[in-house]
């Protein structure tokens, strides 16, 4: 059986990364940080603003900020023939 995120890589999804920065209610002046990882579609990424909307449905805090990293896994350019061995002793 493939791993999920292969397949996904696959079918054009990419490695999404959000840095989400929040204020709980009980600690107002305390700038919090949540990483979040998923396989996701660039640049509409569907899966975050999902996963955005949960948050703010069901979670008590305020989100102050987020920052998003996306990376295509698998692309031509990463695969290259080698001519050599390396021994591992």
């Amino acid at each position: 059986m493939a791993d999920r995120g292969f397949i996904a890589q696959l079918q054009g999804y990419g490695l999404t990364t959000a840095e989400i920065h929040y204020y709980r209610p009980d600690a107002p002046s305390l700038l919090q940080i949540f990483v979040w990882q998923e396989y996701d579609l660039a640049p509409d990424f569907p899966v975050l603003f999902d996963f955005m909307d949960y948050w703010r449905r069901e979670i008590e805090a305020a989100v102050h900020s987020v920052r998003i990293a996306h990376e295509t896994l698998i692309r031509p350019a990463e695969w290259r023939a080698v001519n050599g061995v390396i021994s591992v002793q």
